[in-house]
């Protein structure tokens, strides 16, 4: 069904990293979601009615909050698709991000409402009338939003969109609520326990819990978090493809938005060669990321003497002392410079984040290694982090 949507009303459904495309697929999402959040709204409330159920006509307008998610999700989606201009000149990418912690909002309320509507339930038990017309319309509700959490899910990831995987979460909570609205209903044919209100508040944890992580998800993307090792790989795999291409580090990609990623990243070339062939094997390769991974990627060109017998010597005491502090540990950019007894080893050093060892005590470590070694060269250490 949903690819049977997607192809008549999504043209050039495959070409996901166009705007329209995406604006297209949101829109079918929100408009699918709008007509099924309506019609479930008046099936659950009018039998929460019949039945004098707090759950399911907590449920109710829990479908009617989420008509208001599909509209924000529209909207937020429909701005994200905004070209750049003068005062954003990197997109409207990142509205997506916005409009995924409004929607996390919205169901915090939904689950705060819920948790105290089921609390006033459990102070106040009221009966719950069965009914086996009630009961069959919960079912189908189970049906429907099963099958939009599915939806939006599979469009979610078809264009990579927090946003509808957010939705869809929504969808998935509502599965859940409705489930733990039957069991109450049918409880309260074998006793009077206020099982109404203890499924409440059950549910209404899950779905708190889940605005939370939401919300938690959200803020990394807002703050900035890498890009996937997915992304990364490929990228560092183009690059060292190319030719003369000896080495890749310092890889950074800034994320506007799924169809704006803007980035850079250090290689290294051969030292004999000349500015105009480093300018040519830079420029091709920066095309060659863009035209594949739709980032624009700015190089930046590392000179190695691969040639030279000491530099290689003394390269391979560094890394292996490096090694044994950390097999993490890793270094880049590594060359010599000056003459004579002045001269000076430098290069760069990746380590973790969490790394127990100070840049002082690692660098102490290195000197003392290559001191034992005969070495007397200064040694300067830029430390990189991933």
């Amino acid at each position: 069904m949903t690819d049977f949507l997607v192809s008549k009303f999504v043209k050039n459904s495959e070409d996901t990293g166009k705007t329209e495309v995406r604006r297209a697929y949101s829109t079918l999402s929100s408009v699918t979601g709008l007509i099924c959040n309506i019609i479930l709204f008046l099936l659950k409330y009018s039998m929460g009615l019949l039945s004098g159920s707090i759950s399911i006509i907590s449920d109710a307008f829990n479908n009617l909050s989420d008509c208001g998610g599909c509209i924000v999700s529209f909207l937020g989606c429909k701005m994200a698709s905004r070209p750049a201009d003068k005062d954003h000149p990197f997109g409207h990418g990142r509205v997506e991000h916005l409009t995924s912690l409004i929607l996390s909002v919205i169901i915090l309320v939904v689950g705060f409402e819920l948790f105290k509507g089921s609390v006033e339930k459990i102070a106040n038990p009221q009966p719950v009338e069965f009914s086996i017309i009630v009961l069959v319309s919960l079912i189908l509700s189970i049906g429907v939003k099963l099958w939009l959490s599915v939806f939006n899910m599979k469009l979610g990831k078809s264009i990579n969109s927090k946003v509808l995987i957010a939705v869809s979460n929504d969808s998935r909570n509502d599965v859940i609520a409705t489930s733990a609205t039957i069991i109450a209903l049918i409880s309260s044919i074998f006793t009077d326990f206020p099982v109404d209100g203890i499924m409440g508040l059950i549910v209404s944890a899950f779905i708190i819990r889940t605005g939370i992580e939401i919300i938690r998800d959200t803020i990394d993307e807002l703050i900035g978090k890498p890009v996937s090792s997915e992304i990364s790989n490929n990228i560092r795999q183009t690059i060292l493809s190319g030719e003369d291409v000896i080495d890749v580090h310092d890889l950074v990609i800034h994320n506007y938005g799924i169809t704006k990623m803007i980035g850079s990243c250090h290689i290294e070339l051969r030292s004999d060669k000349s500015f105009k062939e480093v300018h040519e094997i830079a420029d091709r390769l920066e095309r060659d990321i863009q035209n594949k991974f739709n980032i624009i990627l700015t190089l930046h060109t590392d000179p190695v003497d691969i040639d030279d017998n000491q530099t290689r010597e003394y390269r391979g005491i560094v890394s292996s002392l490096v090694s044994l502090m950390n097999e993490s540990f890793s270094i880049h950019d590594f060359r010599i410079s000056g003459c004579g007894e002045n001269r000076t080893i430098i290069f760069d050093m990746i380590i973790p984040f969490r790394c127990s060892l100070t840049h002082d005590e690692i660098k102490s470590r290195i000197d003392a290694g290559l001191k034992e070694k005969g070495c007397t060269y200064d040694t300067v250490i830029t430390f990189d982090y991933e």
